[in-house]
């Protein structure tokens, strides 16, 4: 059975993609003033998914985007409610800047609206980026 044609993205914009992502991702956790509280807790985290999913795909050009999206929504989510365990391991990793990044350490119900928020944008964005378009195929199982 066929699936429609689907635009795959090229590796070479997704890399763009992450070398755009990553230092934005970062610099969240270091705006100021009015909107400076927002920006630090949850604009990171919309960032955080799209880095994910657009790594994912990267890696794999080939797996569609929403699939990647509810995965690494899954993925995210479980990360955040780790957020409500703690130990010596965790406490050791939430000690430095970039465990702090990449795990977190204060858990809040509002991430899991911006990761949702990051999947959809992240999606939107493989649509933008250049691809090919190829066409699909599911692979055909023998009846012997």
């Amino acid at each position: 059975m066929n699936e429609p044609p689907r635009k795959l993205p090229s590796r070479a914009a997704l890399l763009a993609a992450l070398c755009v992502l990553t230092p934005l991702g970062f610099a969240t956790k270091h705006v100021h003033g009015p909107l400076g509280g927002w920006f630090q807790d949850y604009a990171g985290g919309v960032v955080y998914v799209m880095f994910w999913m657009l790594l994912a795909l990267w890696l794999r050009p080939s797996l569609p985007p929403a699939r990647v999206a509810w995965v690494v929504l899954a993925l995210t989510s479980a990360l955040e409610v780790l957020q409500l365990w703690s130990g010596p391991v965790l406490d050791a990793i939430r000690r430095t800047y970039l465990g702090r990044a990449l795990i977190g350490d204060t858990f809040s119900a509002w991430d899991f609206v911006h990761y949702a928020i990051g999947c959809a944008l992240a999606v939107a964005l493989v649509q933008a980026l250049p691809g090919t378009v190829t066409r699909c195929t599911t692979p055909r199982t023998s009846s012997r």
